[in-house]
């Protein structure tokens, strides 16, 4: 393959699965979920109290619960084809527009998620060692066996990775465990204790980094005032008076759901599938343990430039082809990728430096650098920081 192709085909299918990676999995939305201000209910607790707390909760496990998740996006991106205003099971939907997710919880081993569609529904059901994923839109149910799961959070159950079926289904819950486990020296941390959320009191803890170069402002933490679980979670860049992004409960019950919510039989005349966790959550265009090899390589190969809030992640020229490369008619960020990097590179803007040259894509909290000799720069900070990066080889 020519080098000119090679990198026409990195800057096809790399960015979007970056970005979509750092939006998703890091800190990475206008508000739809209301804070509403109330007088202060809870007792007072310092910072230092509440992370305490914050962390004690999330080591003794969620308790069983029910609720409906609102997750809105607002990066500043340009119009993204193939991506719905409302609801939609591809990682690329959670770069824009708003998103309603239905959580059951009932314990490690009875989960359900549920993603409303203007016109379908996903259903993700965990119920011991059966999991369903129920797709309305194409009638179709997919069972997934508990063999061949290695890795999947525990011996051959296939549940643990399970919830990676659908990439939106986040919840204010796992974003925090990320955030918590990054407070550090660099973060600046203060507390409040007058909101509600879910017509719940609530603490709000506010961790904003002390470096200028992050493009996030501030996170915005707000934990139950009796539980302690994570309700909601806004993230705001310095660009922006809104919420970049947000994640979190309009409605949430502290209580064990019935039984038949972790009940599936696939309905009369639906197209029933098996498969393993590996296969489904992977692709079926290469064997499952070659593609697990392939990104383990890359992991291990991505090397990290800076810390806490200004990580940058840089994938070297040489694993730019492991990303890129697909068989024919497979697409690895999924079938719009494509088309979504096209509307990117519009907003793309020439920049050099003594590394080089390039091109980098910022939006209110992700910024992208794809240089001229193949590597992939990304992280939540400015563009001189991409740049300043970029010359630490």
């Amino acid at each position: 393959m020519s080098e000119q192709a090679r990198r026409g085909r990195a800057v096809r299918w790399a960015v979007p699965v970056a970005a979509i990676a750092v939006v998703a999995g890091a800190i990475g939305a206008g508000p739809v979920i209301a804070a509403v201000q109330g007088d202060p209910v809870l007792p007072e607790r310092t910072a230092e109290q509440l992370l305490a707390s914050a962390a004690q909760a999330s080591q003794a496990g969620l308790k069983p619960m029910s609720g409906t998740v609102m997750q809105t996006a607002s990066l500043g991106l340009p119009g993204l084809p193939g991506v719905p205003e409302m609801g939609g099971s591809s990682p690329a939907a959670l770069l824009a527009g708003s998103h309603e997710l239905k959580v059951w919880y009932g314990g490690e081993d009875k989960v359900r998620f549920a993603l409303p569609g203007r016109m379908s529904e996903t259903d993700l059901i965990v119920n011991g060692d059966q999991v369903w994923l129920w797709q309305s839109d194409v009638n179709k149910a997919t069972r997934v066996k508990a063999g061949n799961t290695e890795g999947a959070g525990g011996p051959g159950d296939g549940t643990g990775r399970a919830h990676e079926a659908l990439p939106t289904a986040t919840t204010p819950q796992q974003l925090a465990q990320k955030l918590l486990g990054q407070v550090g020296a660099d973060t600046t941390v203060s507390v409040t204790s007058t909101e509600k959320v879910a017509d719940r009191a609530a603490y709000q803890l506010v961790l904003a980094p002390k470096d200028p170069s992050s493009l996030v402002k501030e996170v915005k933490l707000a934990l139950d005032g009796e539980t302690f679980v994570p309700l909601r979670i806004q993230v705001y860049a310095r660009s922006a008076a809104e919420p970049a992004f947000e994640v979190g409960f309009t409605s949430v019950t502290f209580s064990p759901p019935a039984a038949e919510n972790f009940t599936f039989t696939p309905p009369a005349g639906a197209k029933v599938e098996e498969t393993s966790i590996g296969e489904l959550t992977e692709g079926h265009g290469a064997p499952q343990g070659e593609r697990l090899k392939e990104g383990e390589e890359i992991k291990d190969k991505t090397k990290t430039v800076g810390r806490g809030w200004t990580t940058v992640a840089v994938i070297p020229a040489s694993e730019m082809e492991k990303l890129t490369s697909a068989p024919q008619g497979e697409a690895p960020a999924g079938q719009d990728a494509g088309a979504i990097t096209d509307a990117l590179l519009q907003s793309a803007k020439p920049i050099s430096g003594t590394w080089g040259s390039g091109k980098v894509i910022q939006t209110k909290l992700v910024s992208a650098l794809l240089t001229d000799d193949g590597r992939l720069l990304v992280g939540a900070v400015t563009p001189e920081k991409l740049s300043e990066a970029a010359g630490q080889k």
